[in-house]
């Protein structure tokens, strides 16, 4: 046990001399009764009992004023406590595509602006990683519960160079196995196993990805094989496709490239994994995707301030200790 006010603890040694103060008068009391003679004799049984009840109320009396002392150096403890978990990785897409204009002010600050505010609505005890892909998939973040440097690693996002969606798949699930097994290691840039050993009909882990991007792929491994690899984990993807149907034209190293958004691949993805794909205009509502989130109860020793408790039981102690003293005494210790 550790005190966050260990100075409050000098108040401990002021205990005994209030014993030892109660202690004097109770002498002086008995000296008092023994002057009235005869008057003051009571059975040899009666004696032996009320002097066993009169070290009751003062008893109690004590250890709520120690537990009081101690619980004003607010005790801390390491408790194992159950708590509901979960984490989510954000995979952005980086392409060149995502600096079309199609989308306000581009598709990728838009992507940024939804993450940002789906960041700040999750709960502390849902830890959140972040992924980057083009044509190869980067983990930048892994899960953490600390918000700040969640959104400090999506402000650094800018779009790159091609489009893998398969590789950014890859990326969130070697994220997340990193996070629910530790030991698995962490980053890598390989497609997912080509045969994972699929998980039973219906499980979902605690964790899903959210996939921001505008679904056109045109790198290798196919997304719907990263999919399934995702769906055969029991990881669900929800997808937030950016972009318009229309698309835009956007001037690439001389060239003029066409890019317009993939609904349809999108949608795929997320009911392949059992996930739900948002559009454009489904930004403002991103808070429901922790809806479909699957928390899981683990139990985690952590430093718990336990004054509370402490003093409660304290408060007890003294209030046990009064009330004996007046019922056997007819009067308060």
């Amino acid at each position: 046990m550790t005190f966050a006010w260990p100075f409050m603890l000098l108040l401990l040694p002021l205990i005994p001399v209030g014993v030892a103060a109660y202690l004097a008068l109770g002498r002086r009391r008995a000296r008092r009764i023994a002057t009235y003679g005869a008057f003051g004799q009571v059975p040899p049984a009666a004696r032996r009992a009320g002097g066993r009840r009169r070290l009751v109320g003062p008893a109690f009396v004590l250890v709520g004023m120690t537990a009081v002392a101690l619980a004003l150096a607010r005790p801390q403890a390491v408790l194992s406590l159950p708590r509901l978990e979960g984490t989510v990785v954000l995979a952005f897409d980086i392409s060149r595509s995502m600096a079309a204009t199609d989308f306000n002010p581009t598709r990728m600050e838009a992507a940024k602006a939804a993450a940002r505010a789906f960041v700040q609505q999750q709960p502390a005890t849902v830890q959140i990683g972040v992924v980057a892909f083009s044509d190869s998939g980067v983990a930048i973040q892994p899960p953490t519960n600390d918000q700040g440097a969640v959104l400090a690693a999506i402000g650094r996002l800018a779009p790159q160079r091609g489009t893998s969606v398969g590789q950014g798949i890859a990326s969130a699930l070697k994220t997340i196995e990193s996070a629910l097994n530790p030991t698995a290691g962490y980053y890598s840039n390989r497609s997912p196993d080509a045969s994972p050993t699929p998980v039973p009909a219906g499980t979902h882990l605690p964790a899903v990805v959210v996939l921001l991007s505008d679904g056109e792929n045109n790198e290798s491994p196919d997304p719907q094989e990263a999919a399934q690899a995702a769906a055969d984990r029991g990881i669900g993807i929800h997808t937030v496709g950016l972009g318009t149907a229309e698309g835009t034209t956007l001037n690439i190293d001389g060239f003029q490239v066409h890019t317009e958004l993939d609904e349809a691949g999108l949608r795929q993805i997320a009911e392949t994994t059992g996930g739900t794909y948002y559009g454009a205009s489904d930004q403002a509502h991103l808070d429901a995707i922790y809806e479909h989130l699957d928390t899981s109860l683990v139990v985690k020793p952590q430093a718990t301030e336990i004054t509370s408790i402490v003093a409660g039981l304290g408060l007890v102690a003294l209030l046990v200790g009064c009330l004996a003293s007046l019922a056997w005494l007819g009067r308060a210790p």
